[in-house]
């Protein structure tokens, strides 16, 4: 059985997709990109202010899947400029402390001209 998740405390999807499917005790979600779910807005410019709130908007996907930071299993991370992986791993270190797998990329554009996007796959 396949479920579809939504929760007001991340950002809307912004295309023909769900915020995450739920499939035998496993969330796949969407990519989060920087959109602070109480306006619909991208407010931050910075890629330390982006990745902070790319990572709450995951935390708000995994709190309403019933999971949680420790249970994510795999992420794969975009990032806009390469030269910002050292601050996008600073504080990515910081939510993703047990340390899943992980594929980062350069992206030559991401959805809103934003700095960074991740998707995760974790265990519920």
């Amino acid at each position: 059985m396949i479920e579809t998740l939504h929760t007001d405390k991340a950002p809307e999807a912004i295309g023909p997709y769900s915020q995450a499917k739920l499939v035998g005790g496993i969330l796949y979600a969407s990519g989060q990109i920087a959109i602070n779910p109480a306006s619909g807005e991208v407010e931050a410019d910075t890629i330390e202010g982006q990745t902070e709130q790319v990572c709450k908007n995951i935390g708000a996907i995994l709190e309403a899947a019933g999971s949680s930071y420790d249970k994510v299993i795999k992420t794969t991370c975009f990032l806009k400029n390469m030269s910002d992986f050292a601050v996008f791993n600073s504080i990515y270190a910081t939510y993703f402390t047990s340390k899943p797998a992980r594929s980062c990329v350069a992206a030559a554009a991401l959805p809103k001209d934003v700095l960074v996007e991740v998707e995760i796959i974790a265990e519920v």
